[in-house]
């Protein structure tokens, strides 16, 4: 997050401090490990980790594409580790996690994007954590259908894609992903009969007209949990905010896609996709 400029109030965050959090570092820096929550500069890192709980990402730290919103390195990845899947399932049950939530970089580089390599993970935490629930926030896979079911046959409870924000900022802050291609995802997601679910960012621009019409393409097509945060800029070469929303807006937003029908909604100013997930994979 740019420094130097301040924040509303309601953005205040919690200290990244606590016994808690100490053990979560200490698991992620001794297994080589990486997360979302330090690669994308999370705002909830604090919260998130104080609770016991963190956002694990694979297939290294180095994505393919170059987001202009997000802070996660961009270049040409190394190989995928193959004893990665090893050693973040056995992080996950020294943390003793009842659930837990797997995302990873963007892969282009590789023939499936990564998809084998995310069925391969997800046996082997179920195997050395038969008990678990599981979260996999994916990419897009370039729409490759059978990538997407190597994911799905691996039996993840919840699947998420985030279409990130509005049809119109599309292509402005998201490098190659593609408005309907996010919902093409989240519907196949849903017909194979997984729990979809997907998020976006508020404060880059966007009306309430094409906020309310996002809420609508999700929800036709099958998604059944909704996340909607405040974007905040992680650097000075991203995208700038144009809004901070506040918080009775955002509860507007989540008040909207509830009476639509979604299962479950978490919206407000520091949402991210994977805050409160373990409520996440009871919603229907």
């Amino acid at each position: 997050m740019v420094k130097g400029r301040r924040l509303p109030v309601w953005l205040k965050m919690q200290r990244a401090s606590g016994e808690n959090y100490t053990m979560v570092k200490h698991v992620v820096l001794e297994n080589h490990l990486h997360t979302i929550c330090t690669s994308g500069n999370c705002p909830n890192i604090g919260e998130c980790w104080n609770a016991g709980t963190a956002t694990f990402m694979i297939l290294g730290d180095i994505c393919t594409r170059a987001c202009k919103f997000c802070a996660t390195k961009t270049g040409k990845p190394f190989p995928p580790d193959p004893h990665e899947p090893e050693r973040l399932a056995g992080s996950i049950k020294t943390m003793q996690l009842k659930h837990c939530v797997i995302t990873s970089v963007d892969r282009d580089d590789l023939a499936d994007g990564g998809a084998s390599f995310w069925s391969d993970t997800i046996k082997r935490i179920k195997e050395v954590n038969p008990q678990i629930t599981i979260e996999t926030l994916i990419p897009d896979f370039d729409g490759n259908l059978e990538n997407i079911q190597k994911v799905i046959d691996a039996g993840p409870d919840v699947i998420s894609h985030n279409i990130e924000t509005v049809r119109r900022l599309t292509p402005i802050i998201r490098t190659k992903a593609k408005y309907n291609r996010s919902l093409e995802v989240i519907k196949f997601i849903n017909e194979r009969g997984k729990i979809a679910k997907s998020g976006f960012m508020l404060g880059l621009g966007e009306t309430e007209d094409e906020v309310a019409q996002t809420i609508i393409d999700l929800y036709a097509a099958g998604c059944k949990i909704l996340t909607i945060g405040q974007y905040l800029q992680p650097g000075l070469d991203y995208m700038q905010v144009v809004e901070y929303i506040t918080p009775e807006k955002f509860e507007e937003y989540r008040i909207r896609a509830l009476d639509m029908g979604f299962g479950f909604v978490e919206s407000s100013p520091l949402v991210r996709s994977s805050f409160h997930a373990e409520n996440h994979v009871k919603a229907h």
